[in-house]
């Protein structure tokens, strides 16, 4: 009965949570900047009575929400930022309203399931780390279980994400007429070059899980002037931390190569902490498959689709420090994958809102699962 009131709650909330998804699809915000959609994602909670947080833990655009007072401390995480450029493609307006969904339907059981249910609203997922910045502050800390779901083009269960860092890269060299003095310039765009062939040829001597990719985000000023300066964003993935450590050396020595041959300085600066491997909770994973499989949800044998189940979290962070789940729900978007404009597109409408309920109820009755068999 518990778990078909859970199931009720959310089908009496749909057009609330599909509302609130259209609502920060259409207005997408990059990390650090969700200031409409953190307080919109709030003040759905607020309405079913939890206690609300604001600028959670100095994080002006992070909040906590908590409702209850059982003994299971269970954490469900709002992921509400953007990509540049792209909007919500990769999803984060499906997640936040899972995350309200499931709330609000636990939110009247929370006290008779033994729930003491708290709602992270993590800003920056999309390379700034939020839910590293917030665990270095202070939260998760004694969670029971941490649950969150995120849309993929088809159902995964299991988390496994690669470890990554993500760093700013710039060089600067010197100001030259390109034409009459070229012999004074230190050409920063050169530089830039040389590391990216060096990456490229050293990648033949990479372990097959490490993957090195970036963009350079500032090339120079004009066609007939030696570019002085130079950026570029580039993110270094491994199967794990210490694996990411090991090639991170190769990978920085490519850029001091870059360095080296033109004259230019170097510096390179983290925009986050690395971020970590997925350690997943089987008990809580094997509650999520059962109840989303009697929801007629069917999980992907193995088609390249099924691969954003690699692509790193900040996630993984929070698992390495309480138990965890980050299931994949499908939004039958075809060939258009994460991080594509197509992709975007298919985080509204029909398939995306029954992803959206389904995973709303898959987490919830995962919660009820988990916290009851701890009680006993």
């Amino acid at each position: 009965m518990t778990k078909q009131a859970a199931a009720t709650t959310i089908s009496s909330d749909a057009e609330r949570l599909i509302r609130l998804s259209e609502q920060l699809h259409a207005h997408p915000e990059t990390g650090w900047e969700e200031h409409n959609a953190s307080r919109w994602v709030a003040e759905a909670l607020a309405e079913s009575g939890y206690d609300v947080t604001p600028a959670y833990l100095g994080l002006e655009t992070a909040f906590h929400a908590t409702i209850g007072s059982g003994p299971f401390r269970l954490g469900l995480c709002a992921e509400y930022d953007a990509l540049p450029g792209l909007g919500h493609a990769c999803g984060h307006n499906l997640i936040s309203a899972i995350t309200v969904g499931a709330a609000r339907a636990l939110a009247p059981l929370a006290d008779a399931a033994g729930l003491t249910i708290e709602v992270f609203g993590t800003p920056a997922e999309e390379g700034g780390g939020g839910k590293i910045e917030l665990l270095e502050r202070g939260a998760f800390q004694g969670l029971d279980l941490a649950m969150m779901a995120h849309p993929a083009p088809v159902d995964v269960a299991e988390a496994e994400p690669f470890a990554v860092s993500h760093s700013h890269v710039e060089y600067r060299g010197k100001a030259a007429h390109a034409a009459a003095y070229p012999e004074q310039g230190i050409n920063a765009a050169d530089a830039f070059t040389i590391a990216q062939v060096a990456i490229g040829l050293m990648r033949q001597q990479l372990p097959p899980t490490v993957r090195v990719h970036g963009v350079m985000t500032n090339g120079g000023e004009a066609p007939n002037a030696i570019p002085a300066r130079t950026e570029g964003r580039w993110y270094v993935r491994a199967e794990s931390l210490a694996q990411l450590a090991e090639s991170e050396d190769k990978v920085w020595r490519c850029f001091e190569a870059g360095a080296l041959a033109t004259g230019a300085t170097l510096e390179v600066t983290p925009e986050s902490k690395p971020y970590a491997e997925f350690r997943t909770f089987q008990p809580a994973l094997d509650a999520y498959k059962r109840n989303a499989t009697e929801l007629g949800r069917v999980f992907d044998p193995g088609t390249p689709a099924r691969r954003m189940n690699r692509a790193s979290t900040d996630m993984g962070n929070v698992s390495q420090v309480v138990d965890a789940i980050h299931p994949y729900i499908g939004i039958n978007s075809g060939t258009a994958l994460n991080h594509q404009p197509e992709f975007a597109a298919h985080c509204v409408g029909g398939d995306a809102e029954k992803a959206l309920l389904d995973a709303a109820t898959a987490l919830a009755w995962t919660a009820l699962d988990v916290a009851g068999n701890a009680a006993r």
